[in-house]
């Protein structure tokens, strides 16, 4: 889940741009919401989990690109805010599911991560030109992507429809309704004018695509009313809901997921490092915890792959 990522497949539907990550919120004293699993919660902070500590593994560490070794960081592209996965707290640090992942990686590494923040269409390209080591923004891992960087796979998502209740919208036959979607995400690119182009082919109206530059305010159009309804990661509708009991539900079933990568330059020795450190973390049992922590288990990996992409 999770911005603005251009990704997934389409109308057999692929899933997700990014970000799957949020499933289970707790509501706390005040109508407070926080994600499963978290424990930290303060009047002037936004909800975060626990960290899970990690410990340095030398033999992996071993084998990182000389670059990353000399400068003790990974330099990684990220575009918040995509709860849970990635967003800011009430301090602007940068946090969430798979902030926690990477921060384990970069420990598993040696190195620390450095985030830096960008639009999530110039992650890929900036990679591609050497400013980032590593793209993080609950990108969804494609084969036409694969066409140009290399994804290390780290989790499992898929797309989601949102209505307002009593209001029912069925995903396959919504002709003729507005639809909010994230700007360049796959439900932009993909779900949703694949399923417009269908309705056009049956000689009923084209969907109307309402996009937004930030997922919040696809979700906050849905609940006003100003939509019919909401696609996005499965992840992140399922956030949306949470936060917004009563005024929007599900709408349809979940289609068919997609892996999220962390794309690496094209036959970067970077890529299978990453990937053995990914490894590590779910032979521990850390990988496990972490998603855990933030609710998202159902999304959680058993092996550690590059260019998983399905179809």
């Amino acid at each position: 889940m999770s911005p603005t990522r251009t990704w997934r497949a389409a109308v057999s539907v692929r899933i997700g741009a990014r970000g799957l990550a949020l499933r289970a919120v707790c509501v706390l004293a005040g109508g407070t919401l926080v994600l499963a699993g978290c424990t930290k919660n303060t009047e002037d902070t936004a909800p975060t989990a626990e960290k899970v500590q990690v410990d340095k593994v030398d033999a992996i560490a071993a084998k990182l690109p000389d670059k990353v070794k000399q400068s003790g960081k990974l330099v990684v592209g990220v575009n918040v805010p995509y709860q849970p996965n990635e967003y800011k707290d009430g301090s602007g640090k940068i946090v969430g599911y798979d902030v926690d992942l990477m921060d384990a990686v970069a420990a598993v590494l040696g190195v620390r991560a450095d985030y830096q923040e960008s639009d999530f269409e110039k992650i890929i390209p900036s990679i591609q030109a050497g400013t980032y080591d590593v793209g993080m923004s609950s990108m969804t891992d494609t084969k036409e992507r694969e066409q140009t960087v290399d994804f290390v796979d780290y989790f499992s998502a898929g797309i989601q429809w949102a209505q307002q209740p009593g209001k029912p919208v069925d995903p396959n036959n919504a002709c003729g309704k507005r639809v909010a979607v994230q700007r360049t995400t796959i439900e932009e690119t993909e779900d949703v004018p694949g399923k417009s182009k269908a309705c056009e082919a049956a000689g009923k109206p084209k969907i109307e695509i309402v996009a937004f530059d930030e997922q919040s305010a696809a979700a906050t159009a849905l609940v006003l009313g100003q939509v019919d309804a909401m696609s996005a990661d499965s992840p992140v509708t399922a956030y949306a809901i949470k936060q917004n009991q009563d005024k929007i539900e599900a709408a349809g079933p979940l289609f068919e997921s997609q892996p999220y990568g962390w794309p690496v330059p094209k036959g970067a020795p970077l890529g299978p490092v990453l990937q053995e450190a990914v490894q590590h973390l779910i032979d521990s049992g850390d990988y496990r915890k972490i998603a855990e922590n933030w609710g998202v288990q159902d999304g959680a990996l058993t092996k550690a792959t590059i260019n998983g992409a399905v179809g």
